[in-house]
């Protein structure tokens, strides 16, 4: 049985790590190299480290910040924000990266997948979504609908389609970040993870809204989800990686363990 992955999240501003609740009213919260290395160290199975500025500021990922975490830790790692050509990606690679994470350059030049994985392979693609709930049925069958550039635009995207549209263009990976749950602590939309999970034949990862050891559990045995990303829980202290997956291992869900 394939065990079930725990992905810190570092958001990056200005090579700090920041979390806020619902992408505002962010806080800073330290240095990405070493908080990479803490969590490589506690037994993560992957890190996934975005530079949530990139984008909305017109310039290329921060290759630099890339190479070094790439240097200082063991595991393999996603990279988001800032990549908008093949090029872009080709240097996140070479720079040490195993994944390239593409959500509003996706919604945007949907092509992008299909050039990356024919590039460097599906399993380097990952698609990163951010839907939010929404009862126009009409144009979001799923009551779910695509956003983009931060939750500041709404695209009439029905986010399961868009799922199955990715997939199909060689993602081989997809992100479901629920607008509504980020920053809360008050568990993973499981309804709109699910959906996507049964949707789709590559795996889903639940993010936005992870507070305790049974909001994961709830992702991977209610959601079907194959990894949860964590982040504020962990980067405040609030509990560990080896906290989470003793819970999640005596609850008889399959993790890779770091005794």
């Amino acid at each position: 049985m394939l065990t079930k992955r725990i992905i810190p999240c570092l958001d990056i501003i200005n090579r700090r790590v920041t979390k806020g609740v619902k992408f505002a009213n962010n806080i800073d919260l330290g240095d990405p190299v070493e908080m990479a290395v803490r969590y490589s160290d506690e037994g993560c199975d992957e890190l996934v480290v975005y530079d949530i500025t990139a984008s909305a500021e017109q310039r290329p990922i921060d290759i630099g910040m890339v190479r070094e975490v790439a240097r200082a830790i063991r595991i393999p790692f996603a990279v988001g924000g800032g990549i908008a050509t093949l090029d872009d990606m080709s240097r996140v690679l070479l720079a040490g990266a195993e994944k390239i994470s593409v959500n509003s350059l996706a919604v945007r030049t949907p092509s992008i997948i299909a050039d990356g994985a024919r590039a460097f392979g599906n399993q380097c693609m990952v698609l990163g979504m951010d839907p939010v709930a929404t009862a126009d049925r009409a144009r979001c069958p799923s009551g779910y609908e695509v956003t983009t550039r931060g939750f500041r635009e709404r695209t009439g995207m029905d986010a399961v389609a868009w799922a199955r549209r990715a997939e199909a263009l060689g993602a081989g990976e997809i992100v479901v970040n629920s607008v509504d749950a980020d920053g809360t602590r008050a568990g993973f939309e499981l309804t709109i993870t699910r959906l996507i999970a049964e949707a789709v034949n590559v795996p889903v990862v639940a993010s936005g809204g992870a507070g305790c050891a049974a909001h994961l559990r709830d992702a991977f045995t209610v959601a079907g989800a194959d990894a949860a990303i964590v982040a504020g829980i962990l980067h405040t202290g609030h509990t560990t990686l080896g906290q989470l997956k003793h819970a999640l291992h005596a609850d008889g869900v399959p993790v890779r363990m770091h005794w």
